[in-house]
């Protein structure tokens, strides 16, 4: 196994000892204040400060819009992306003049290709109400609407609609509209027809308000009218965005009861629909036979958005079957099929696929575009090739493609999730140089990333940065202070900002809910995460993968792997395809809970190719089974991940190393640090601590103590764990001072001991028989208020009842209450029985 696992390893010398008589300190060391003082307690490691920073992103974030919607429509507001044409002015109310305005507004309009290019539609009434309207503040509209109401309802309302659209107030001609609809039970009943309908389907879908859209057709018993395809097809592009795939579904299915032809615009946007939607490959594949018995020919869009369904589902098999049978029917793809297909690999982190994808477009004189390009960085990252993701930025530049925001943002987001902040931010500046405009989802991430390290400073600065780039804070930037507060103890701050979110306008969606799950789930709070999914439920949002994710990850946390079992089971009944995080997040789940037959299972998956052995889940066995100590597993992991050509990470090589370490295996651990430095990573103090650890574990504490001095020399700083690693190596060897000695040490770093400390001098003076010393450290523990836990006691009595020193084991326990009055009376009683047992062997 070591051949092939190491192959060509070099020759390292083995373990020496020191054979030295140690030199010892003059006088002895021992644990009393005088010879052994402790430096001030440490400060608690840095937070982050959520209140202040809440406040910041309050005050960068714009206030709640509140448009003039009717009360029957409160929920309607105007989306923040579209610019409003239209200026507050604070003019009183009156009703208009007889007198006709001249409409100096519309002498210049140049309106789309199948609209009239003037007014003259209009009757001299209605332009003298058009332009009443448009003398009015937004916010007064509808009391000037009602001033007005029996010239509204005696006025051809189409015209109107018209004529504030072409007059770009297409927010006055929304407001209009939710007049007459609302004033449509009014005895006089301006009732609305389908003109007017497909009027406001027509503006509210060039506008891209399809939050509005949705909300409003809603409303609507839109099945009572009879609109166009076209119409029809843009509602369904609404639901279709704003997730509503059930509504979506539901109106399709009416449309061809009305005996309505679908277009294929209106097949793509279905396909989409389901795409979106999740377990639904089999309705794509029904789409498109029928869209083929009806003679539709697929276009680029049909092809990229099948494709694309698939990546949302990890069906890399089914997208590489429908790939190709669309280049055996002679269909010759295009730039966005191709970045489509790219999208699969790359999600899946098969960057190998991917590379293949890009020769065969660049040997079918397909152009790359910086899509494609974005796609390739993203198969590089999901890899693990995170500097090759960043170099794709230079390939790009070099073939006359600019990098955009999404090129860089990948890549800063993975350097982000990799602990590799420096180089996150080393791009963000080189990204600013280069003169493209961090957005939104750029500085989410970068917030994400500063957010996970308590950089509360750093975090202000992004903030601010964003509000002077015109960047205003979004859903997503709120849903990114929503994760940051996914810590034990936190639910406070999760219900604070989420609460603070809505009072914003922000109304949560479905990555709005997921976040909550996960942050829920990371808080410990496995009851809040289970009642979220349930209002998300209530709030009209299907589950997704994602979702069923969020729960798994509540789940690994603690390793109730059980029913993390059932939350698969779940998935699957319901149709979805659990993803590579979903098994990842089993694999973590079994790991925490020791379960290794849920390991081996998923394992067999793998190998077996019924899962696809993408980096993350390979990197997961490896860490999984490490965990578990599961050597053979790991070791097997660790082949198969350099057989695909995966990248290695320091975690992973930190994680074998510890193994090695726990057994012995000094050849091993020597053949892993020469491949950490092969592949270019550095050792780091996990790394080192694992060495020591070795060593100390192997009995060679010398050996261990010249790597802790080797780390200081190089400018390394020894943390706890490396000082009490050194310490347990020399009290395992019965070298007390030596042991004191490299306390001495640490308490001159600033390092204060713990309890784990402690407990290793108690076992080492135990072992020894050194029992007054014993009480010498137990009393230096309560003195410096660490108290002594059971273990310590355990520790102590053990000791003496090894050299059959019973009375004096029942006489320390009886002393216990007196040297430790918070010592409770259960644990003592314990420890006796502890004793009795002993003498009974």
């Amino acid at each position: 196994m070591e051949g092939t696992l190491f192959p060509n390893r070099p020759a390292f010398p083995g373990p020496t000892t020191k054979p030295a008589t140690p030199s010892q300190p003059n006088p002895p060391l021992k644990f009393n204040a005088t010879t052994l003082p402790l430096p001030s307690p440490s400060p608690p490691p840095p937070s982050l400060p959520l209140d202040s920073l809440l406040q910041h992103l309050l005050r960068l974030s714009p206030p709640k819009t509140k448009t003039s919607t009717t009360k029957q429509y409160p929920s309607l507001s105007i989306s923040s992306s579209s610019s409003s044409s239209s200026q507050k002015q604070n003019t009183h109310l009156t009703k208009p003049s007889s007198t006709l305005p001249v409409l100096h507004k519309f002498k210049n309009r140049v309106d789309e290709a199948d609209e009239d290019s003037s007014l003259e539609f209009l009757s001299s009434k209605g332009k003298y109400l058009l332009n009443s309207i448009l003398n009015q503040p937004i916010l007064n509209l509808n009391t000037f609407f009602n001033s007005i109401h029996s010239e509204l309802i005696e006025y051809d309302h189409v015209s109107l609609l018209k004529g504030l659209d072409l007059s770009g107030n297409w927010e006055k001609a929304l407001i209009l509209f939710q007049w007459f609809l609302s004033n449509s039970n009014d005895s006089q009943k301006p009732k609305l027809d389908h003109q007017a309908i497909e009027v406001m389907v027509r503006i509210l879908g060039r506008e891209s308000q399809h939050s509005i859209a949705s909300k409003l057709f809603d409303e609507i018993p839109i099945e009572d009218y009879s609109l166009d395809i076209r119409a029809y097809t843009t509602v369904l592009h609404s639901y279709s965005q704003t997730a509503k795939y059930e509504r979506a579904i539901s109106l399709f299915e009416l449309i061809k009861k009305k005996g309505l032809n679908p277009t294929l615009v209106t097949y793509n946007v279905m396909l989409d629909v389901y795409g979106k939607m999740g377990r639904s490959w089999n309705k794509v594949l029904e789409l498109l036979n029928e869209m083929r018995s009806k003679g539709l020919e697929l276009d680029e869009f049909t092809c990229s958005t099948v494709i694309s369904a698939c990546g949302r589902e990890g069906l890399l098999e089914e997208a590489s079957k429908f790939f190709a049978g669309l280049k055996s029917q002679g269909y010759v793809p295009g730039t966005v099929t191709y970045n489509a297909l790219l999208h699969v690999y790359g999600k899946a982190g098969v960057y190998s696929e991917a590379l293949s994808i890009l020769n065969e477009m660049e040997e079918n004189n397909c152009p790359p575009d910086s899509v494609t390009y974005n796609e390739l960085v993203a198969a590089y990252v999901r890899a693990g090739f995170y500097d090759e993701g960043a170099g794709v930025i230079e390939t790009m530049t070099s073939r006359g493609i600019m990098p955009n925001a999404v090129t860089y943002t990948t890549v800063i987001n993975a350097y982000g999730k990799a602990g590799k902040e420096d180089k996150a931010l080393s791009l963000f500046d080189q990204m600013k140089q280069s003169g493209c405009v961090p957005n939104a989802c750029t500085y989410n991430a970068i917030l994400g990333m500063l957010g996970k390290k308590s950089r509360s400073e750093d975090m202000v600065k992004i903030l601010c940065e964003m509000k002077s780039n015109g960047c205003i804070p979004n859903r997503v930037t709120w849903n990114t202070m929503l994760a940051l507060c996914g810590n034990k103890g936190m639910q406070k701050y999760v219900n604070r900002v989420f609460s603070e979110m809505k009072n914003c306008g922000f109304e949560p969606d479905r990555d709005t809910f997921n976040t909550l799950i996960s942050a829920y789930g990371r808080c410990g709070s496995g009851i809040d995460a289970a009642k979220m999914y349930e209002e998300m439920i209530r709030a009209g949002f299907s589950p997704c993968v994602t979702t069923y994710n969020a729960l798994l990850n509540a789940l690994a946390r603690r390793g109730d792997w059980k029913a993390a079992e059932s939350v698969i089971l779940d998935m699957k009944n319901k149709g979805f395809k659990p993803s590579e995080t979903s098994y990842s997040l089993m694999l973590q789940c079994y790991a925490k809970a020791g379960y290794v037959e849920g390991i081996r299972e998923i394992e067999e998956e793998i190998y077996s190719g019924q899962i696809f052995p993408s980096w993350m889940l390979l990197r997961t066995l490896v860490l999984a089974n490490a965990k578990c100590r599961v050597l053979a597993g790991m070791e097997r992991a660790f082949e198969e991940l350099r057989k695909h050509g995966y990248k290695h990470d320091l975690v992973l090589f930190n994680s074998m190393l510890s193994i090695y370490a726990k057994n012995r295996m000094y050849d091993r651990a020597h053949d892993l640090m020469h491949l950490i430095r092969e592949n270019g990573l550095q050792p780091d103090l996990v790394t080192y601590n694992s060495l020591m650890d070795m060593y100390a574990r192997g009995g060679e504490c010398w050996r261990a103590e010249e790597i802790l001095n080797g780390l200081q020399k190089s400018g390394g700083k020894p943390d706890l764990v490396s000082y009490n690693t050194v310490i347990k190596g020399f009290c395992r060897q019965g070298l007390m001072q030596e042991a004191l000695r490299t306390m001495s040490v640490m308490t001159t770093m600033g390092i204060r001991p713990c309890i784990v400390t402690y407990n290793t001098f108690v076992a080492g003076y135990a072992g020894k028989g050194m029992f007054e010393e014993v009480t010498d450290v137990i009393s230096y523990m309560i003195q410096h208020d660490c108290r002594p836990n059971e273990l310590t006691y355990k520790i102590v009595i053990d000791g003496y009842c090894k050299t059959n020193k019973y009375k004096e084991a029942m006489d320390f326990i009886s002393k216990i209450r007196e040297m430790d009055p918070s010592f409770d009376d259960l644990s003592v009683q314990r420890l006796a029985v502890r004793v009795r047992e002993n003498v009974e062997l």
